[in-house]
């Protein structure tokens, strides 16, 4: 199934209609959350967070990469039809995203932190429907200088902070404290209307920063592991500070907030220490990292809470993907999604408020020369790599590997190829990715 089925659709008075909290993290091991069982990390807020709500274990990223993942995010839609297929591209001023939606029905919209989908002036936050904008336009920045150093020899470094469309600058202060800190002011200054604020931290992702008082809560943990977990600490911190705000202002029984990661663990040598792959981050026990279409590329660690609708304390083992949070909101919302165009994601508010399955037959990848689907428990991966940062890691499996057929529920790692064992299935899934593949790329 290639497009999505009309979601059911409640009109919800606007007195009533929920705020909607989106939280974002950057480089994200599946693995690292405590309530995902990384106990030497702590992370008391996000686990307080899955707690209140459903957590998820089988949520993916659209994507294995930043800007596509983030593409899905914003439209709905897959990254091909949304037309951001790999980093380094905009997100076209005709794409329509949550926040556009909701700024049509009267919600104040803002982003505090990353958007790497757009710094011209019909591309940045502002002109897709975000009525506030702190943060940066591209794919990563010094966490005190906020300033981008990855560019060159072909871009010369360049400061990137912004208030709206006016450059700003905050010489020494801690990127991750100032997101947290215009979020909250956000929340507090729109608590007598509807708002949907969008959170996307840009830890775990290198440069690998983090005050002090952050990294002595890790005495013990060797120095990549350490920094990897004080940053998160800083962002977990801050999901902390925007929820006592919400409780504080009365405001937590109707604020649905959503948290993911954009992809998986990195294994790139600039997060890393004396130039070897970084051990920081963890997608146990999943195969791939950053850029791998195996599952440590792009299942991610997610957590729903809505208290007024959503019980609290489960855990969902349902497929979901970020492409989804669109039609969801919509749903939470009372309004329609977008009509005039296909959206590939699913409402599923009812896997969290009724028990019910997923409501994806089957789900999508393609990246890097990459293909991907799962169906149910059935992952098949063509020209698959694992980028786990040795020499070769980079380059896509060839002969019998090359069409990688998994059973997840028995082999969650990925590392048993049943292409053989269950060629019909491989087969099908095989012509499912061409016949995907062909029709997306129409849009």
């Amino acid at each position: 199934m290639l497009a999505s089925a009309s979601a059911p659709m409640v009109r919800t008075p606007a007195s009533s209609r929920p705020n909607f909290i989106l939280l974002y993290t950057d480089d994200h091991g599946y693995h690292d959350l405590g309530c995902q069982g990384a106990g030497e990390l702590k992370t008391p807020n996000l686990d307080a967070l899955a707690a209140s709500g459903a957590r998820f274990t089988d949520w993916y990223s659209c994507a294995p990469v930043c800007a596509p993942s983030r593409a899905a995010l914003m439209t709905g839609r897959y990254p091909i039809r949304a037309g951001v297929p790999a980093n380094g591209q905009a997100l076209r001023p005709t794409e329509r995203t949550i926040a556009a939606l909701l700024k049509e029905q009267g919600y104040a919209t803002a982003i505090t932190g990353k958007w790497h989908l757009g710094s011209t002036s019909d591309t940045a936050p502002n002109a897709h429907g975000f009525d506030y904008f702190f943060g940066f336009h591209a794919g990563c920045i010094d966490f005190y200088s906020h300033r981008y150093y990855w560019g060159e020899p072909k871009t010369v470094n360049f400061h990137d902070l912004w208030r709206d469309r006016a450059e700003v600058f905050e010489n020494g202060r801690y990127m991750t404290e100032m997101i947290t800190e215009e979020a909250v002011r956000f929340i507090r200054a729109n608590r007598a209307r509807p708002f949907f604020l969008y959170c996307p931290f840009n830890a775990v992702h290198y440069p690998m920063h983090a005050p002090k008082k952050y990294v002595d809560r890790f005495p013990g943990l060797e120095p990549d592991r350490q920094m990897y977990a004080a940053m998160l600490a800083a962002a977990d911190d801050g999901v902390g500070e925007i929820v006592a705000t919400l409780e504080k202002l009365g405001l937590r029984q109707n604020t649905f907030i959503f948290f993911a990661g954009d992809n998986g663990a990195t294994r790139e040598l600039r997060a890393g220490l004396n130039q070897q792959p970084p051990r920081g981050g963890s997608n146990h026990p999943l195969r791939g990292f950053k850029f791998s279409l195996f599952d440590g590329g792009m299942r991610e660690p997610a957590i729903m809470s809505w208290p007024a609708r959503i019980p609290p304390r489960q855990v969902i083992s349902e497929v979901g993907a970020t492409m989804d949070v669109l039609p969801t909101f919509c749903a939470a919302a009372g309004i329609a999604a977008p009509s005039d165009r296909t959206i590939d994601g699913r409402n599923v508010l009812p896997m969290v408020s009724e028990k019910a399955r997923s409501p994806h037959e089957i789900v999508f990848w393609d990246s890097g020369g990459q293909q991907a689907a799962r169906r149910g428990n059935w992952k098949l991966v063509l020209n698959g790599m694992d980028a786990d940062g040795s020499a070769t890691s980079r380059e896509r499996l060839k002969g019998e590997d090359s069409v990688f057929l998994s059973d997840l529920e028995a082999d969650i790692g990925e590392k048993n190829n049943l292409r053989r064992r269950h060629p019909r299935i491989a087969e099908e899934l095989t012509e499912a990715i061409q016949k995907w593949r062909e029709e997306v790329s129409k849009a």
